[in-house]
């Protein structure tokens, strides 16, 4: 049947499509509802508030924090994650059993769960016992308050953030690289270019979408963090550590304050949405598909 032919394919793709929509589309459009209610999780009536918790968001000197405390996390780890993986994947682009070996090791945090990475970090870090303060007083320096102090909290997270992407970065970077046409930089070395212009006019052109896919998937994922903040300083020390989404778990389930708590959502998909098109317009046209 004629008919039959042309609705296939629609069929063929509407499970996923269904599944899409339950567990994802609809959770947005019901946090964007509750945001503009007042609710405690328990009784069954929701009380229509408007734009209240949304006042109440930007009003609370806190929230302002955890924005900020956000944005320099995701901007530290981003930046960071992709300069020393790409620093690190040059390197270990060559043959040998070593840097197949080296490769493999730095890859293996990437498959750890977070709260494991979570308590070892932890111990690394402990201000009297860690391996981190044993290791600066064999130079000499003085110990360091890593998670305790409200001045290196935020940096702590980030290292342990690094620690895990680098990994994962620097082999999706080697892919690249090995990607690019031997010829080029055959044609390069005709042409006496030497190594940094070499990286700068043919490499970084080369890796132009390998960068644009690694920066936009660690820009959302820093965003997200919740586990390591958990486990590691529960946001604190004097919220120094706290985060869009653990702010959004503390306010929903544990003070029950679920309007509110899918206000700070909406913000949070607004800030994640309003970024990734920033960042889309502004790169998009500088990458160079080959």
């Amino acid at each position: 049947m004629p008919w039959l032919q042309r609705i296939r394919p629609y069929m063929m793709v509407s499970p996923s499509i269904l599944i899409f929509t339950v567990f994802y589309i609809y959770p947005i459009f019901y946090m964007i509802y509750l945001s503009l209610h007042s609710w405690d999780f328990i009784s069954p009536e929701k009380e229509f508030v408007g734009f209240g918790n949304f006042n109440d968001l930007f009003a609370s000197k806190e929230f302002r924090q955890v924005l900020w405390n956000s944005l320099n996390y995701t901007l530290l780890t981003v930046s960071l994650t992709t300069a020393l993986s790409l620093l690190l994947a040059l390197w270990l682009n060559k043959k040998g059993w070593i840097y197949g070996f080296v490769q493999g090791a730095i890859f293996s945090p990437h498959i750890i769960s977070l709260v494991s990475v979570s308590l070892v970090w932890m111990w690394l870090m402990d201000p009297q016992y860690g391996l981190l303060n044993w290791i600066l007083q064999l130079f000499g320096l003085q110990k360091l308050e890593w998670l305790s102090n409200p001045k290196s909290s935020l940096l702590s997270l980030v290292i342990v953030a690094v620690w895990k992407g680098i990994g994962f970065n620097a082999l999706v970077f080697i892919a690249g690289l090995q990607s690019i046409p031997k010829d080029v930089y055959e044609a390069a070395d005709l042409d006496e270019s030497n190594r940094w212009r070499t990286f700068y006019k043919i490499t970084v052109p080369m890796l132009s979408p390998t960068l644009f896919f690694l920066i936009i998937i660690n820009l959302i994922g820093s965003f997200q963090v919740f586990e390591t903040i958990a486990i590691m300083t529960r946001g604190g020390p004097v919220n120094s550590t706290n985060t869009l989404v653990f702010y959004i778990f503390e306010y929903g389930f544990r003070f029950f304050k679920i309007g509110y708590a899918s206000a700070a959502g909406v913000v949070l998909l607004i800030v994640v949405g309003l970024l990734t098109l920033l960042y889309f317009k502004l790169l998009s046209r500088k990458v160079h598909y080959r």
